[in-house]
């Protein structure tokens, strides 16, 4: 069954000179989780952040820290954004050769796990480790850099994704994520998505903006 629509602000889009303020109006501004893009350089062709910018953000919200990691290995890492805050651990199938493995790495530091599907990653992937998961993000643009047009076989995607879900009888987190506004918005959650990452639509105006950003994209949805 699919869940409320959430809405998940990606900070890739946020004022990084302000990074904790922009956190904190976000939350006020009536986000339900925030969303983390954290980038190598090299599993994907962009750098952001690392653990100590998700622990010095931390004090700024008690919202779930909902933390994609596009890097490789990811394992090497998990312990460190565990301990940082992060609530939602997110991973790629490529970023390692034991998935089921990197899965339990990340519940043994009581997080939750998430694993994200690029526009080319097949589905069935996900068919062993369903059971042991609580998110599939689902990638709308190849990752790397906000801003990306939205992909429209996503949907097709999504859809067959929500299937899988259901079928599965548990509460997985169905997330979208890269070009999401308020033209997609309505598109992917008709999809079966129930968790809009949304980076440029929700921090576009600065914060006196952010509010309605948050509550036109929800409504959208």
């Amino acid at each position: 069954m699919q869940q409320t629509v959430r809405i998940a602000p990606s900070i890739l889009a946020a004022d990084f000179s302000r990074m904790g303020e922009e956190v904190r109006a976000v939350t006020e501004a009536g986000a339900d989780y925030i969303h983390i893009d954290v980038m190598d350089g090299h599993f994907v062709p962009n750098i952001t952040l690392g653990p100590d910018m998700v622990a010095a953000i931390r004090p700024y919200s008690e919202l779930v820290f909902d933390v994609h990691l596009m890097i490789a290995p990811a394992d090497l890492f998990i312990e460190d954004f565990a301990k940082a805050g992060a609530d939602i651990i997110t991973v790629h199938p490529e970023a390692g050769p034991h998935l089921h493995r990197t899965i339990q790495m990340i519940k043994g530091f009581g997080k939750k796990a998430g694993i994200s599907l690029n526009p080319a990653t097949p589905i069935d992937v996900i068919d062993l480790i369903i059971d042991d998961i609580d998110l599939i993000l689902c990638m709308g643009v190849n990752p790397g850099f906000g801003g990306q047009q939205f992909i429209p076989s996503t949907l097709s995607k999504l859809e067959a994704l929500r299937r899988k879900i259901d079928a599965s009888g548990r509460r997985i987190d169905l997330e979208v994520d890269g070009g999401i506004n308020m033209d997609t918005a309505s598109r992917a959650a008709s999809a079966g998505a129930d968790v809009l990452v949304a980076g440029t639509a929700t921090f576009k105006g600065g914060p006196q903006a952010y509010s309605a950003n948050i509550r036109r994209l929800r409504g959208e949805a």
